[in-house]
């Protein structure tokens, strides 16, 4: 998700897991549902943050990870997302510690999860494809 603040810069909200870990707002699709709606409600629960308008598809990482002996292939659908509003709630009963609006360079460097850097990468991209 991104938006720009004064001075024109665009920051992009990072969450902080259950892990500790800084992230990008994630979850799962639910029945009849798609990847694009999943994402948005996804961010609104995570974040608060209601006021979301969908942008461009920014790609898909998996991963690998166990719970207790059962071996999970993950896949996760970014897109951009666009919101004029300024105050996240972190979903605390989801784990969801902190959210932090940040210029996506100091992002880029804060983010916990090389996969997920690779997406804010391109959404730098994007957006300055956009206002360039």
């Amino acid at each position: 998700m991104a938006r720009t603040v004064s001075g024109g810069e665009p920051h992009v909200l990072l969450i902080r897991d259950p892990y500790r870990n800084w992230g990008l707002p994630k979850g799962h699709v639910e029945t009849q549902e798609d990847a694009a709606a999943a994402a948005l409600r996804e961010v609104r629960e995570e974040t608060g943050i209601d006021d979301l308008e969908l942008g461009p598809l920014l790609g898909t990482i998996d991963w690998y990870f166990r719970v207790g002996d059962e071996l999970i292939h993950k896949f996760c659908v970014f897109y951009l997302m666009r919101s004029e509003r300024g105050d996240p709630l972190p979903e605390v009963g989801e784990g969801i510690t902190e959210c932090r609006w940040l210029p996506i360079p100091a992002a880029i460097r804060k983010i916990s999860y090389d996969n997920t850097r690779g997406v804010l990468r391109k959404a730098a991209k994007v957006l300055e494809r956009v206002s360039g």
